[in-house]
């Protein structure tokens, strides 16, 4: 009789360990009244985890977040691109995702087929599937939100590129700039409708810092504090191609490269945007 109270003991002692390890991981996530954005290593692609003051998370992967999460409160599919939504059908199948927003224009590789696939099911599950259109506010609460600049109008037939989605992080006075791989003309068109309002602290380089985007005009409106190359080493495109180079070089924008320094992450307090 002892025996089974001894055992019974360890084992209420072993649960309670496990709630304090819980806890302990739960309260060392906390990070104040802080938004945090990393630009993650995964190669030749683009992938960016948002945490928000609130604990909102958006368009994140599994490696930046913790191990007892297994929620997202919002994924981007910025375009039917490969190297923008490789990743995402295992995303919406191992994480609760409530709300999954993405560009009308439409794909025509088995990839985008079976994305979509996986996004009328889990739409069925529960899921909210957002459009995105210009003008739209997205609350990710406690001051922080994501303002979508482009597509401004149904843009399902137009390449895939042209179709994406651009658009703007913001959280007190910082606010960071992405615009996955809008070319030159969609950058110039934002600058005809935007202007001087594209400034931010944080410009991710659209295309991977290819040559077909990062115009003179759309940089120097955005005017960043740093601008990000997110690419693969040794990328058979060339990216980041020297006139892109030149153009941050131009404006005296220092640049980070996901390549040479892996996952790179920003932290704003609402009033500057520090490199974590």
């Amino acid at each position: 009789m002892r025996r089974s109270s001894t055992i019974q003991g360890f084992v209420i002692l072993f649960l309670f360990c496990i709630a304090i390890v819980v806890w302990l991981a739960v309260l060392s996530e906390s990070r104040g009244k802080a938004l945090t954005v990393s630009f993650l290593d995964v190669g030749q692609g683009d992938a960016i985890f948002i945490d928000t003051p609130s604990g909102r998370q958006v368009r994140q992967l599994g490696s930046e977040m913790p191990w007892y999460d297994r929620s997202l409160d919002l994924v981007v599919a910025t375009h039917p691109d490969e190297d923008h939504i490789g990743g995402l059908i295992d995303v919406l199948e191992r994480y609760e995702v409530s709300h999954f927003l993405q560009s009308s224009v439409e794909g025509d590789t088995p990839t985008f087929d079976a994305l979509q696939k996986t996004v009328l099911f889990k739409q069925k599950d529960g899921m909210d599937v957002i459009t995105a259109a210009r003008g739209q506010i997205i609350d990710l609460g406690q001051g922080a939100y994501l303002e979508i600049l482009f597509p401004d109008r149904p843009i399902p037939d137009v390449e895939t590129n042209i179709g994406c989605i651009v658009s703007r992080l913001v959280y007190g006075d910082t606010s960071f700039m992405l615009p996955c791989d809008a070319p030159a003309r969609i950058e110039e068109y934002v600058v005809y409708l935007d202007g001087p309002r594209l400034q931010s602290n944080v410009l991710k380089a659209a295309h991977h810092g290819s040559k077909t985007s990062s115009s003179i005009s759309f940089v120097g409106f955005v005017n960043p504090e740093y601008a990000v190359y997110s690419r693969g080493c040794d990328n058979s495109y060339g990216h980041p191609h020297q006139e892109t180079i030149a153009t941050y070089a131009q404006f005296d924008i220092p640049t980070m490269d996901t390549c040479e320094e892996g996952t790179i992450t920003f932290v704003s307090d609402g009033m500057t945007v520090t490199l974590k």
